[in-house]
């Protein structure tokens, strides 16, 4: 059970810095041949439920390291499965996390009111656990989808509520999976946010603290997508100059990753840049994203 958990720590670590793209195959490999196996065996009662909670932990990062290489139906399949095993390990925190990465896909792929329900259910679970940081993730994630829906007051509500909780939170009492809850993250998506309401200020504010955390960590992956929300909060002021700096920082961080979230933050920006028409600056732009576009 030992060397199952250590696995997934060194996997979760690979997602973090490196990308979906860049393990995800091999740990489908170990899940198969090492983890999977085990479920089919007979068990105690206790030792079924640790190996489903640590299945459920396992199956959701193959799910969410799908996601953010852009393989979005396998994404849906590991991550359901993930919620079924954390539902029988009944281990509600964890299931509260699974809704959480449920709600971010539904969100990205433009269904705001699943994603915002999806957020909700996970709330609801909590009740009968304790993890401010997952909380926290996914007052931040009904925030994401508060502001595709256009809801200004219920997304600034739900960011607040986000800021709040996590201030309470203690990453040394949290679960292994909660690691990379945390400033970077939680700032980016707040940026994010903040980016989709049209409020630049706000959105720039969020984006510069979690391309600080990011950069101490030497996260590149939420690097990128952060300094692209800051590229987005210049062009929204019509600061070309500004978002073209910002722009070619999101470019050299995401070409360090194996991620299809980072590369598609360079296509939005490039789609953003368009009604600045043929300035020097949006070819020059598009010119350096070519090559990681293309790929």
């Amino acid at each position: 059970m030992s060397a199952v958990r250590n696995m997934f720590g060194v996997f979760q670590e690979m997602d973090i810095f490196q990308g979906g793209g860049s393990g995800r195959l091999t740990l489908a490999a170990y899940m198969n041949t090492h983890v999977f196996p085990l479920l089919r065996r007979t068990h105690t009662e206790q030792v079924r439920r640790a190996l489903c909670e640590a299945a459920a932990e396992q199956t959701y990062l193959l799910g969410w390291m799908a996601y953010d290489n852009g393989e979005h139906g396998t994404a849906q399949r590991y991550l359901i499965q993930s919620l079924r095993l954390a539902e029988e390990s009944h281990n509600a925190a964890l299931g509260a996390h699974v809704l959480a990465g449920m709600a971010d896909q539904a969100t990205l792929l433009g269904h705001p009111e699943e994603g915002r329900r999806l957020a909700q259910a996970g709330r609801a679970g909590l009740a009968k656990a304790s993890s401010p940081a997952c909380l926290a993730d996914l007052w931040a994630l009904e925030a994401r989808a508060w502001a595709r829906l256009g809801d200004k007051r219920a997304a600034a509500s739900a960011v607040a509520k986000s800021e709040a909780t996590y201030a309470g939170a203690r990453p040394e009492e949290e679960q292994e999976w909660a690691t990379f809850i945390d400033p970077a993250y939680l700032h980016g998506e707040h940026a994010n946010t903040f980016r989709d309401l049209g409020q630049a200020d706000h959105a720039e504010e969020h984006a510069r603290q979690s391309i600080e955390h990011a950069r101490k960590q030497k996260r590149a992956r939420r690097g990128a997508m952060s300094q692209a929300a800051l590229a987005v909060s210049h062009l929204q002021r019509k600061d070309l100059e500004a978002a073209h700096s910002a722009g070619l920082r999101t470019l050299s961080l995401s070409r360090q990753v194996k991620s299809s979230r980072a590369v598609e933050a360079v296509q939005d920006l490039q789609r953003r840049m368009k009604p600045f028409g043929k300035h020097r600056l949006v070819a020059d732009f598009n010119e350096r994203a070519r090559e990681l576009t293309a790929a």
